[in-house]
């Protein structure tokens, strides 16, 4: 069966997806990094200003590109992952996911039944996706979209296997800034302790066969994190990048 999901068919093939997040409901924004080859927009709902009319928005900018959009919801909530989903979004990815239950409830929030508790309504996403009316959707939605969760407490860590184990699951990101804060280490990434901890949930992603995920701020953090097994790399988010390209410009600037 041809994917239609870009990246899902890419991580398939052995391949690694390299994303960027998005903080700000700016459909030309969007646009632009979707054509600029990044393989999947992280559409942030849970931290960034974007309501569900945006998110649809920044869903579309994506189409005729290989770019999938995939969008963060604050908790695995049917309300919340729903207009999303039948927006077109291509994964769904849940923050804090710390214990079985919670991760039992994205599986429920991003599947139609019997896999899930999803329900009927996708109004929009056959025409981002490709395929022809709803029920092609539907024929193919449980397949295709992308169940993801992040890693981001030390008492997600201390119950990795448990989360790993549940059916549905697709990607597990590891988180390391939020992890370090729950470990009294705020922002200390590179602690030996937080270090530690990540190691453990790594050790336990790979060892349940799931797509390892985390951040790469750079192509050389990228390239050693694909060595040790990595294939979601998130590698940085659009407020950062413009503050980059401005600071780059102003640089070296006489008189400055």
């Amino acid at each position: 069966m041809d994917r239609i999901n870009p990246l899902r068919r890419k991580l398939e093939t052995g391949g690694t997806g390299a994303g960027v997040l998005i903080t700000m409901p700016s459909v030309n924004m969007a646009q632009i990094l979707a054509h600029s080859g990044f393989d999947y927009l992280f559409i942030d709902m849970e931290h960034g200003p974007i309501d569900v009319a945006s998110a649809h928005h920044l869903i579309q900018a994506t189409a005729g590109t290989p770019c999938a959009p995939l969008v963060r919801v604050p908790k695995p909530d049917l309300a919340l992952t729903k207009p999303v989903m039948d927006s077109g979004a291509m994964g769904v990815i849940f923050p804090m996911v710390n214990d079985r239950a919670t991760a039992e409830a994205t599986v429920r929030a991003t599947r139609y039944p019997p896999e899930g508790e999803r329900g009927w309504g996708p109004f929009y996403a056959p025409a981002r996706w490709g395929v022809d009316g709803a029920v092609a959707y539907f024929e193919r939605a449980n397949a295709e979209m992308l169940n993801i969760v992040l890693i981001e407490h030390i008492e997600a860590v201390e119950n990795i296997e448990e989360i790993v184990s549940v059916p549905g699951i697709d990607i597990a990101a590891i988180a390391p800034m939020d992890l370090s804060v729950s470990m009294n280490l705020p922002g200390r990434r590179d602690h030996p302790e937080v270090l530690a901890a990540i190691a453990r949930a790594e050790r336990g992603i790979l060892d349940a066969g799931l797509w390892l995920g985390g951040m790469a701020l750079s192509a050389e953090e990228g390239n050693a994190k694909i060595a040790a097994g990595y294939r979601f790399l998130i590698m940085g988010y659009d407020v950062m990048l413009i503050e980059r390209a401005a600071s780059g410009l102003l640089s070296g600037l006489n008189n400055k």
